[in-house]
């Protein structure tokens, strides 16, 4: 029986379920991805549909687990007493707060993790509600919130062994030798070996429930996964080491990318002529971009500030680099939206329209502006679903000259060997799969912030009864969460990766692979425990425990893992407040019988 009386709430949870599944997309699987755009294995665009295949993948086939610890590991249902109705409010106020506090870092480009901003708003909600006292504070057997905060210093730690150990490898198998390039070659079928087998791993030892995977015997799961990933070893040994080698080693510049398929019949293949053209592509971060940047900073000093009396010198000069590296930013901004409106397309018919048609003066209830907000109002949804799968991730990476952002992250890179492309150009390949990788765990692992709290007001909602949450989690709705999670990756995700990747240490496809492949193995192990850890904490780790294999703390920013690590904590307390506060207030609030 459905209970009309409690849709009003259903419908509101619903719809606070799919932002805060549309903000997981955008902020935490931006940053996974922000990885592998950044080390330039992969486009932008690419990586958007990759990152859609996967994550959906991994949500769909084993996202129920984390999603039973998220449901009723914190807030036991029994503590409710039965009342659906409260079940369900409390629930719908926890994902209010998680998925507001999530879109309002989001929307300033602060990464904080919406795993943990979920667990602390149902935890408030949680001490509102039934008191403290029910909270599960404890580890309540790998479910409570000792358990899952427990994962706030264990998941970065061990995501960073994982990976330091990974590029380790790589550096003393391949970068170490005194011609790395053959080296490069001859062993990429070994970690394409290691990277098929962590994604069989993810998908059979995890299993999906309704296969019933898990239950198969220990030999089985692991004669399976060894099988696949040897699968995919003997793949790259009859496709990829031929390409690699023509392009590589034979410097074959006619070579296409479909060519692949003669396989063994490249060894044969004739080396044409050297040309002076690249055969592969550059990877070296930029710390300026030519076409997207407009001077220096010294260029805007005498048109703002003429005259040679200002008072106090020293105070001028600070306002001065501060408005010039303010105006600097503005300034690529807005030559990067000249360019797009420059294209064609939808993207560009809407920009330029909004660019030709700015807002009247007064306010917008005046006539004119009504009529104009008419016309900006298609333009405005088009670029708002549009704008993310065009922006520059590159250039608003790259730091510029004279700036404290340039000068900070020149200091960063100059403490990183610089590797050479065709050797990275071979790891390229192997960071496409440990994205694909990452990603599917990602999906497995952090579907369960959405789909868990939604779970429960579905099954309240429909059956009147708070013990029968505890339901499995239909695939229906996974799959919507899903599909949440791809369109914020893809629509508002540019907000995040903009300011990840570069900005922590100097990225590589070398470097990529192993951070990813670290994060994708410590989340596996954490989603195994039904311990739902954030994916975020997990690659930053990674990110910084490569960072550190350079043989030096200055190769890490660890202003950016500062200001990273002040946004996870802060998220705690204010998560749980805002939640802990809406509830309160909706329950005590005056009614009327």
């Amino acid at each position: 029986m459905v209970l009309t009386d409690y849709t009003y709430i259903f419908a509101i949870g619903t719809m606070f379920a799919m932002l805060d599944a549309y903000n997981n997309g955008a902020n935490d699987v931006a940053n996974s991805w922000a990885t592998s755009v950044s080390s330039r294995s992969i486009s932008y665009r690419q990586a958007m549909v990759f990152g859609t295949i996967f994550e959906f993948l991994g949500a769909v086939t084993v996202g129920a687990r984390t999603a039973d610890t998220i449901k009723n590991g914190i807030i036991p249902p029994e503590a409710f007493e039965g009342n659906a109705g409260v079940q369900m409010l409390a629930f719908a106020c926890a994902l209010a707060a998680a998925s507001s506090w999530v879109m309002w870092c989001t929307r300033h480009s602060t990464h904080v993790s919406s795993t943990y901003s979920l667990v602390s708003a149902i935890a408030g909600v949680g001490v509102a509600t039934v008191g403290a006292s029910q909270v599960q504070w404890g580890w309540n057997k790998g479910s409570g919130l000792g358990a899952i905060f427990a994962g706030l210093g264990m998941a970065p730690a061990i995501s960073g062994c994982f990976g330091a150990i990974i590029f380790m490898l790589i550096k003393v198998v391949v970068h170490m030798r005194k011609n790395p390039v053959p080296w490069s070659v001859w062993t990429a079928p070994f970690f394409f070996l290691i990277a098929g087998t962590v994604c069989c791993l993810s998908i059979v030892y995890k299993g999906s429930p309704n296969l019933g995977l898990t239950k198969k015997p220990a030999g089985w799961v692991a004669g399976v996964t060894l099988g696949t990933g040897g699968a995919v070893c003997l793949l790259s040994v009859l496709f990829f080491v031929p390409f690699a080698h023509a392009r590589i080693i034979k410097k074959d510049h006619t070579l296409q990318w479909w060519s692949f398929v003669y396989g063994p019949l490249l060894f044969s293949r004739p080396a044409p002529a050297e040309s002076e053209a690249p055969n592969v592509p550059k990877y070296a971060v930029m710390q300026s971009d030519d076409d997207l940047t407009l001077g220096s900073p010294e260029t805007f000093t005498e048109e703002r500030l003429p005259g040679p009396a200002h008072g106090n010198e020293k105070s001028a000069t600070v306002i001065e680099a501060q408005l010039d590296y303010k105006e600097l930013m503005a300034r690529g901004q807005e030559r990067f939206h000249a360019k797009l409106r420059r294209g064609r397309g939808p993207l560009a018919w809407g920009m330029r329209t909004l660019h030709d048609n700015p807002m009247g003066s007064g306010e917008i209830y005046e006539l004119h502006n009504i009529k104009l907000m008419l016309k900006r109002l298609p333009a405005m949804i088009t670029v708002g679903l549009l704008y993310g799968l065009h922006y520059d991730i590159h250039a608003a990476q790259s730091g510029v000259h004279g700036t404290p952002e340039g000068a900070r992250m020149e200091r960063v890179y100059s403490h990183a060997e610089k590797y050479p492309d065709a050797v990275e150009y071979t790891y390229s390949f192997v960071q496409i799969l440990t994205a694909c990788t990452a990603s599917f765990a990602h999906g497995a692992n952090d579907i369960g912030n959405s789909v868990g709290p939604w779970a429960v007001l579905y099954s309240s909602w429909k059956t009147g009864s708070a013990g029968e949450s505890k339901a499995d989690v239909p695939v229906w709705q996974l799959a919507v969460m899903a599909i949440m999670i791809s369109i914020g990756l893809i629509t508002y995700g540019y907000n995040i990766m903009k300011v990840m990747g570069n900005k922590i240490t100097y990225h590589s496809p070398s470097r990529g692979c192993s951070m990813e492949l670290g994060a994708a193995i410590t989340v596996l192990v954490f989603s195994q425990y039904k311990l739902p850890v954030s994916t975020s904490m997990c690659i930053t780790g990674a990110t910084i425990g490569v960072g550190l294999c350079n043989g030096t703390l200055k190769a890490v920013n660890w202003q950016r893992v500062g200001l990273l690590g002040f946004g996870w904590i802060m998220t705690i307390p204010i998560a749980g407040t805002l939640a802990g506060c809406l509830m309160g207030l909706i329950l005590n609030a005056p009614h009327f019988t």
